[in-house]
């Protein structure tokens, strides 16, 4: 079974039964006739001929990894952000912003591209920017710059100002465990002002295998 995970800048593939592992391809660059047996992610309907839910892909993957009744698991995308919330083995909160988190994990990787920066050298600053959107949160790097902050201070208290808003957004834990790319990102890690636990890119891969398994218990 070919299984896939269409994220907006990045898709997750794994083929089942040969035991190859996953792989990761740019979305700009996977075949337009390619079709998964799968899938999940915002082209799963176009592309698949099965598809599931993200936030379900997301518990569902988040219960087989971690192995504990009670935790919080958070995905940040490069356009959105979703978490899940479990207690007791059950999902009893989750939340989806394409709005309020939007783009945060494209414009990441955009800033490192444009200002050529290596978020595994930069500090974790003091403070970060008030940010609620990662296109209009830009300003406050430009405003900053223009004040005299060298770009990479900017750009870090930009990165820092999305995880802090991210912590927000899935009320504030204690502890947080961590899906999708910027698990590897480790200025954007150290930003909360929590425990993180980075499950990596491939979550969601997961909760596709525990469904065509059928093993579905959460509820």
């Amino acid at each position: 079974m070919l299984l896939a995970d269409f994220g907006t800048s990045y898709c997750k593939i794994i083929e089942t039964e040969d035991g190859s592992p996953a792989r990761i391809v740019a979305t700009r660059e996977l075949d337009r006739s390619f079709c998964a047996d799968l899938a999940t992610g915002h082209n799963a309907t176009r592309r698949s001929r099965k598809s599931i839910n993200e936030l379900t892909a997301l518990a569902r993957g988040g219960q087989q990894l971690v192995n504990r009744p009670d935790f919080v698991l958070l995905d940040c995308g490069s356009r959105d952000i979703k978490f899940v919330r479990f207690h007791e083995g059950k999902v009893v909160d989750m939340g989806w912003n394409a709005e309020c988190g939007a783009s945060m994990g494209f414009t990441i990787e955009l800033l490192s591209a444009y200002y050529q920066l290596d978020y595994a050298t930069i500090p974790v600053p003091a403070t970060g920017f008030s940010i609620t959107c990662g296109v209009l949160g830009m300003s406050h790097i430009f405003d900053a710059v223009i004040s005299g902050a060298s770009e990479t201070e900017a750009v870090a208290k930009f990165v820092r100002g999305i995880a802090l808003n991210a912590h927000r957004f899935a009320n504030e834990p204690e502890e947080l465990y961590l899906s999708g790319g910027l698990c590897d990102n480790p200025l954007f890690v150290a930003s909360f002002p929590c425990r993180i636990i980075p499950l990596g890119r491939f979550v969601l891969l997961a909760g596709l295998r525990a469904t065509l398994r059928g093993e579905t218990p959460f509820r």
